[in-house]
């Protein structure tokens, strides 16, 4: 139990001089079926982030 949990713990990585990376857990994208440089909208709900697969207008 506690090694699922571990997998789930990410750290932020700086990525430039105003951005911060997080890394996902490649069985959560497969499930998804996102793909490398998918585009996604990542918005702030209270104190959490939301990520959700961008959809063409």
């Amino acid at each position: 139990m506690q090694k699922l949990i571990n997998k789930s713990i990410r750290k932020l990585t700086k990525v430039g001089k105003g951005s911060f990376a997080v890394t996902l857990p490649i069985e959560l994208v497969k499930e998804l079926k996102w793909q490398e440089k998918q585009k996604v909208v990542v918005w702030r709900r209270g104190r959490h982030l939301l990520i959700k697969d961008w959809k063409k207008k």
